[in-house]
């Protein structure tokens, strides 16, 4: 699903979304685009990459690890030898929270690894907004 914001300003940036659970990855979809992102959702890995291959050029990916079919160790590792989304952040949003698979994902190339149970949607948000900007070399929004 691809949810472009409905606004005048200039947006904060693209991100795609990657989730399989629908109800989150509408929810957060919905509220990036609220907030002025345009926003592309996808429900596997399988659908994330076809979409990056097909052009999508987010500057955020967000991404569960724990899947069905192709986790998000898979999609990282998908990403890096295909050489898809180079320049997007890649952040990993989990209930995953051992240390050992938060450095796998970051060997894997995440840039920022958020527990989903330790921040509301709002604060993702916030979140990532600071991550593009930073990238963008744009002044880092405040909290």
């Amino acid at each position: 699903m691809n949810i472009s914001p409905d606004t005048q300003g200039k947006s904060p940036g693209s991100v795609l979304i990657l989730d399989d659970d629908k109800f989150l990855l509408d929810m957060y979809g919905v509220k990036f685009m609220h907030e002025g992102f345009t926003v592309q959702t996808c429900l596997s890995t399988r659908e994330a990459l076809e979409c990056l291959r097909q052009g999508f050029s987010p500057d955020a990916i967000i991404f569960d690890l724990v899947m069905p079919e192709a986790d998000g160790f898979v999609f990282l590792q998908s990403l890096r030898s295909e050489h898809l989304a180079e320049r997007a952040s890649k952040i990993a949003l989990t209930n995953q929270s051992s240390d050992s698979e938060k450095k796998k994902a970051e060997e894997l190339g995440a840039d920022d690894f958020i527990v989903k149970a330790t921040m509301i949607p709002s604060e993702v948000v916030s979140t990532v907004r600071r991550t593009i900007a930073h990238e963008k070399g744009e002044p880092v929004p405040a909290s």
